[in-house]
């Protein structure tokens, strides 16, 4: 158990970061709803469970192609290419459901698929999030020695967390749409999207001056 209360407290500081992850789960779920906003979650869960199987199982050879410069290029760009475009598309694009009768019931104007292609996608591109669990899985699980068992436990408690609060600001998201107004939801919806052109703007700069 103290494996996974020591995972869960990983879990606790990511939950307070605000990240693109953040801001695109806030704006899903006061835009469409709950439903909406945890099929862009399942998304970025999956994309997380991924990366760390991926990472624990092949930790050598993802320390290799990090050391990379191309790889490191590649990845680096591309991910701030689909941040800066998911970002303008939702500065631009202005939401669809805000001019209806019924305003405060949000609506889903979104595919599933395309939902959860965009948490999918904006997890897996961001190379922090590669670097996150390679330093964590450096850190804590191959300094600590942890056994397979061990591992189990510990990310149980880490990706249980991330999964909760993901929830939780996902339903506080909605219950927020309750006090807006349709000026409001345009201004929260440009917020978001600087702040994904933000993060994809950074994640360009500093990729093309490491480089």
């Amino acid at each position: 158990m103290n494996l996974v209360f020591e995972g869960v407290k990983v879990g606790m500081l990511l939950c307070i970061m605000a990240g693109p992850i953040f801001f695109t789960l806030l704006q899903t779920g006061v835009e469409e709803g709950l439903r909406a906003g945890l099929v862009v979650g399942t998304g970025i869960w999956l994309s997380d469970l991924l990366i760390v199987l991926m990472v624990y199982w092949g930790l050598a050879y993802v320390r290799e192609a990090l050391a990379s410069d191309a790889f490191t290029l590649i990845v680096g760009l591309s991910g701030g290419l689909i941040l800066l475009v998911f970002g303008l598309a939702t500065f631009l694009v202005p939401p669809k459901n805000v001019y209806v009768a019924d305003f405060v019931s949000t609506q889903r104007t979104s595919s599933y698929l395309s939902l959860w292609l965009k948490g999918f996608l904006i997890n897996s591109v961001n190379p922090f999030t590669l670097f996150f669990w390679v330093g964590l899985m450096s850190t804590v699980v191959l300094r600590n020695e942890m056994a397979g068992g061990e591992a189990s436990l510990f990310f149980t408690g880490l990706l249980g967390t991330i999964v909760i609060t993901d929830f939780l600001k996902v339903a506080m998201a909605k219950k927020i749409r309750y006090w807006l107004k349709p000026i409001h939801l345009i201004w929260f919806r440009k917020i978001a999207g600087i702040a994904l052109v933000g993060f994809g703007l950074v994640l360009l700069i500093r990729t093309v001056l490491l480089y």
